[in-house]
C-alpha cells in the first residue's frame, strides 16, 4: 500500500507557482488538486533529446517538479525517443531535418545522467514515446491525425510566419503537436509543467484526453529565461546558454556576465531569493547590484554542484575578474604551432566552439591575449615556451605555450 502524500504547505505552493504565466484550467483548481490529501498526481515533462548537453532553462522546470516530488506526486519524465527524430517545429523558421535512431540514443543516455542533479531518480518514472510510436500502424496514425484539422495545426505563429515568407512547411511538422499531445493520453497525465513555448502542443493533449473519456491534464506554463545576452531565448545554437554539465567556475562566470534584466529573471525562476530584495538592489545599482548578482550566481551554482563548490567558484571569480588577478588553477594548453591565427588560437584553446564562433567573439571585441584586445581574427600570434594568457570575455581564460 502506497503511503499518503505529504500535505503541501503554503510556502511550497508559493514556490511552485512562482513565475507561472499560464495556469489551465485556473490557479485555484490546480492548487486544490496539488494540496488534496488523497490525490497523487501524475506529472508529465516531455523532453526531446536532440542534444547531449542540457542548459539551465531545464533546471527551471526540474525545480518545480522536485517540489511536487517531495510532496508525494509522481513525476513522469518522457524522453522523446521517437518524436525527437524529426523535432518540435516550435519557434523554428525552417523545416526540421529528420534524425536517425542511433543519434537519439546518445541524447537519451545523456539526459538520464543529468536529470538526477535535481530529481530523486529512484522516485522518477522514465518513459520513452518510442514505446508506442514504433509499434503504431499507419492506420492507427492516420486515425489519430483525423482528430484534428490542418487549419488548427497551421494556426501556430511560426507556421503563419513561414507561409508569409514563402518558406516550406514539411508535412510531418504539423503532426508533431498531435504526437506530443497523444503522449499525455498514453501516460495518463494529470498535470504538465512546461515553458510557455509548449502551450499549443500541451493544449492539444487536453482535447485528445477528453475524447477518450479522461480528465484533461492541467497545465502550468512557466516564464522562459533569456540567454546570457539577456534578449533571446536560451539556446546552444545562439551561443547564449549555460549548460548543466559545465564546471562551477564556468557557470558562475556566465551568470555574473548576464545583463541585470536577465539576472532578475534568473533570480525569480532559479532561486527562492526574495524578489523585493533583488529588485531593490538592482534598482540601486553599484555594489548592491553586484552583491545580489553574486548571491544569485552562488545560489544557482550551489543547487547544481553544492555549497562548497559554489563558494570556490565565487572565490575564483572575484580573484580573476574583479581583483585583476588570475586563478592559480587556470588551465595550461600546450600547442605545437609556433604561429597561429587569433581565430584558430581561440578554438585550439577551447574558448570557442568553432571558427565561426571564434570570429564572432573577436568581431565583438571579446578576445584578449596577455590582456590586450585582439580585433583581427587573422592576426598571427607567436607562441613561445613562456605561458601567455588568452581570454574570452571576462569569464573564460587559459594559458597557452609551446
Amino acid at each position: 500500500m502506497q503511503a499518503k502524500p505529504k500535505p503541501f504547505d503554503m510556502g511550497a505552493l508559493e514556490r511552485f507557482f512562482r513565475g507561472a504565466q499560464v495556469e489551465i484550467p485556473d490557479h485555484d483548481s490546480i492548487a486544490y488538486m496539488l494540496t488534496h490529501p488523497k490525490k497523487r498526481l501524475r506529472v508529465k515533462l516531455g523532453i526531446d533529446p536532440t542534444t547531449p548537453d542540457f542548459h539551465i532553462g531545464y533546471l527551471v522546470v526540474f525545480r518545480k517538479l522536485k517540489i511536487l516530488q517531495d510532496f508525494g506526486h509522481q513525476i513522469v519524465l518522457l524522453v522523446g525517443g521517437f518524436t525527437a527524430r524529426f523535432g518540435d517545429p516550435t519557434e523554428k523558421s525552417d523545416t526540421r531535418n529528420m534524425r536517425g535512431v542511433e543519434e537519439m540514443k546518445s541524447g537519451v543516455a545523456a539526459f538520464k545522467k543529468q536529470y538526477g542533479k535535481v530529481l530523486d531518480a529512484k522516485k522518477t518514472e522514465i518513459r520513452d514515446n518510442s514505446e508506442w510510436y514504433d509499434s503504431m500502424s499507419a492506420e492507427d496514425l492516420l486515425r489519430l491525425m483525423s482528430e484534428t484539422t490542418v487549419a488548427q495545426m497551421l494556426e501556430r505563429d511560426m507556421f503563419k510566419t513561414r507561409m508569409k515568407e514563402g518558406k516550406a512547411i514539411g508535412l510531418h511538422e504539423p503532426v508533431y503537436p498531435l504526437l506530443q499531445g497523444y503522449d499525455s493520453v498514453e501516460l495518463k497525465s494529470d498535470l504538465t509543467v512546461i515553458g510557455t513555448d509548449q502551450l499549443f502542443n500541451e493544449n492539444t493533449a487536453r482535447s485528445l484526453q477528453e475524447r477518450r473519456g479522461a480528465d484533461p491534464q492541467m497545465i502550468v506554463a512557466l516564464e522562459l529565461i533569456p540567454g546570457t545576452d539577456g534578449n533571446q531565448k536560451m539556446s546552444q545554437s545562439l551561443g547564449n546558454a549555460i549548460l548543466l554539465n559545465e564546471s562551477p567556475e564556468e557557470q558562475f562566470g556566465k551568470l555574473m556576465s548576464v545583463p541585470d534584466n536577465a539576472a532578475i529573471t534568473y533570480a525569480k525562476m532559479l532561486t527562492d531569493i526574495d524578489m523585493r530584495e533583488v529588485e531593490t538592489a538592482m534598482k540601486g545599482g553599484g555594489i548592491a547590484a553586484r552583491d545580489i548578482k553574486l548571491q544569485i550566481a552562488k545560489t544557482i551554482v550551489g543547487e547544481m554542484h553544492g555549497e562548497e563548490k559554489a563558494d570556490a567558484a565565487q572565490t575564483t571569480f572575484l580573484k580573476q575578474f574583479q581583483e585583476g588577478g588570475v586563478a592559480e588553477d587556470i588551465e595550461i594548453i600546450v600547442l605545437e604551432e609556433e604561429t597561429i591565427s587569433a581565430k584558430k588560437l581561440l578554438l585550439a584553446s577551447g574558448l570557442a566552439d568553432s571558427l565561426s564562433d571564434a570570429k564572432r567573439v573577436i568581431a565583438q571585441g571579446g578576445m584578449q591575449v596577455n590582456k590586450r584586445p585582439v580585433l583581427n581574427p587573422d592576426l598571427e600570434v607567436t607562441l613561445t615556451k613562456k605561458e601567455q594568457l588568452v581570454q574570452r570575455g571576462k569569464r573564460r581564460a587559459v594559458y597557452v605555450k609551446l
